[in-house]
């Protein structure tokens, strides 16, 4: 990484949950731009066990009173984003906050207001650019091999067909139910590459007995040149198909959701260990081409490793060099019109 070591930046996380103990303690760990200085923990104290100079405050005010902390990052229940972000901007904080960045665009309007009157940046951890698989579908679709694109699909299924424990993800409060989860994920990376849509339409579903909020969405975007791409999530598909489909004018692409990044972490492993980010054996998407004459052509597209560290440099270079960070207040606003209509 093209990092200053000289100018290093104090972070800070609002929670040791399971996101932050794998998608930011080690990658702001394993940066040398950054110092994982302090973490909220509001009752076990464990990060010290995996960072022994760690300072664990009882709350979030009190992690937010430490002047010498230049980045938070709120990964705290989704209905809390707007009120951490805000509480963290009063206090002249950078702040990189999880998916989904707000309820509404009318709470994200007024946070770029306030960062900007304050003179600090805010970043949107959109971290799904950077899987393995994600990064497969931008190669073919930069390849030029498709031609014209007609129609993309892009799916991210579950089975959990219980009710489950987090409130704030189960319950209708503010920024809950499936489309609030994993809709910004979705929905990124299709404006990532093709922008904000002509039009869309949506559905959503409620499926699993006894759910407060919808389990279930699709959602059909409308593109120039008859280019239409599809969207869906459900929690009850026992059986996953294929998460990208493309069709073009001279072929199709096909590709399994594998990024292994999550699993890895969880199960203790590091960035530095061998394998790390490299996707499971018979992941490999496929690429069938046809010519002129009607001959078709089958080819193995391999994956490139998996990681969320070029995030963390890209956060890095913002704040420093103020190079232009990849996600953009425009991008989430287009994704939050489409989520909260």
């Amino acid at each position: 990484m093209d990092t200053n070591t000289n100018n290093t930046i104090n972070a800070g996380l609002l929670a040791y949950g399971m996101s932050g103990k794998v998608f930011h303690a080690p990658f702001l760990n394993a940066h040398s731009g950054f110092n994982l200085k302090a973490i909220v923990e509001r009752s076990n104290k464990n990060a010290v066990n995996d960072y022994p100079d760690i300072t664990s405050y009882n709350s979030v005010d009190e992690l937010l009173n430490d002047d010498e902390i230049e980045l938070v990052v709120v990964n705290t229940p989704n209905n809390l984003h707007y009120e951490h972000s805000k509480a963290a901007l009063a206090k002249h904080k950078h702040i990189l906050v999880e998916k989904p960045f707000t309820a509404t665009t009318a709470q994200a309007k007024e946070l770029f207001e306030l960062a900007d009157s304050v003179g600090k940046q805010i970043f949107f951890y959109q971290n799904r650019r950077w899987d393995s698989d994600f990064t497969s579908v931008k190669k073919v679709l930069e390849s030029g091999k498709l031609g014209k694109l007609n129609e993309m699909h892009l799916r991210y299924d579950r089975y959990r067909n219980v009710i489950g424990p987090k409130a704030f993800k189960e319950n209708p409060v503010e920024a809950s139910g499936l489309l609030y989860d994993l809709g910004p994920h979705l929905l990124d990376q299709v404006i990532s590459l093709f922008g904000k849509p002509l039009n869309f339409n949506k559905i959503l579903g409620k499926n699993r007995v006894g759910t407060l909020v919808d389990d279930y969405f699709t959602i059909q975007l409308s593109y120039p040149d008859s280019v239409n791409v599809f969207v869906t999530s459900s929690m009850l598909v026992v059986d996953p198909q294929a998460a990208f489909v493309l069709h073009g004018v001279d072929g199709s692409f096909i590709k399994q959701r594998a990024d292994i990044q999550e699993e890895q972490l969880l199960a203790g492993m590091k960035l530095t260990d061998e394998g790390y980010g490299i996707e499971a054996e018979g992941k490999d998407g496929l690429l069938t081409t046809i010519d002129a004459e009607g001959n078709k052509t089958e080819e193995i597209i391999k994956s490139e490793v998996g990681s969320y560290l070029p995030l963390f440099e890209a956060i890095y270079q913002s704040i420093t060099n103020n190079k232009t960070y990849p996600v953009t207040r425009e991008d989430v606003l287009a994704q939050l019109e489409i989520i909260e209509s």
